[in-house]
């Protein structure tokens, strides 16, 4: 059975246009997030859809977050809306990536910083991010080592032997804390330390360790704990 067209579709259209004309910052959330539904949900009003939505993840981003489960779960949501919605998240974690691939790390620990918390803030368990770089800082590429709710499992010698695989002169570190407190614990800065000396006994620079989490972060470099 066809879904009936939507009488609403003079609404889409000015919101598309309002967005096309004078950005995003001139939709509310909750209609930022019914045009982006549109593309996904053609023939059917989406308004409730993503004021529904909003209340149950919390925010626009809380919805980006979410998970295919839970998306796929909400009622409304079928799989193509749920792909377009993790699509956006994903496309946006490319482009930051993208954006410091050609950067000096040591000069741009902000944008390094937004890269991480589009990859990591928001993860339901403790992870590491380990970024090797070049003699100019630049990435060459990253990994992740995922832990418990808690405790990231992160092995030393295995960033080690991965620096070496990737010819890599210096590390940078960052990991997520899902408890959204943005401050270290003893154990990350002694683990930080560890991989520190460890990879100085190779001529390995540790440029630094970010902390995010999904609204903050922080450097222990710049905290002088590292």
């Amino acid at each position: 059975m066809k879904e009936p067209v939507s009488s609403n579709a003079g609404h889409r259209g000015r919101l598309r246009r309002r967005f096309l004309d004078r950005g995003i910052g001139s939709l509310h959330e909750h209609e930022a997030l019914e045009l982006l539904l549109t593309f996904a949900i053609p023939r059917r009003d989406v308004k409730a859809l993503a004021k529904a939505l909003l209340n149950r993840f919390g925010s626009f981003s809380g919805v980006l977050d979410a998970s295919e489960y839970d998306l796929t779960g909400f009622d409304g949501i079928g799989e193509n809306a749920a792909a377009l919605i993790l699509l956006v998240k994903a496309a946006g974690s490319l482009y930051l990536e993208q954006r410091i691939h050609n950067v000096s790390l040591m000069d741009s620990v902000n944008a390094c910083a937004d890269f991480v918390r589009m990859k990591l803030g928001c993860g339901g368990k403790e992870t590491m991010l380990v970024m090797f770089l070049n003699r100019q800082y630049h990435l060459l590429g990253y990994g992740c080592i995922a832990g418990t709710i808690d405790q990231a499992a992160v092995y030393p010698r295995e960033i080690l032997e991965q620096c070496m695989r990737y010819h890599a002169t210096a590390v940078m570190l960052a990991h997520n804390h899902p408890s959204g407190i943005c401050s270290p614990s003893e154990d990350d800065v002694r683990l930080t330390l560890t991989i520190r000396d460890l990879l100085r006994g190779a001529n390995i620079e540790l440029l630094d360790h970010l902390l995010v989490t999904p609204y903050d972060w922080m450097s222990l470099k710049e905290h002088h704990l590292i």
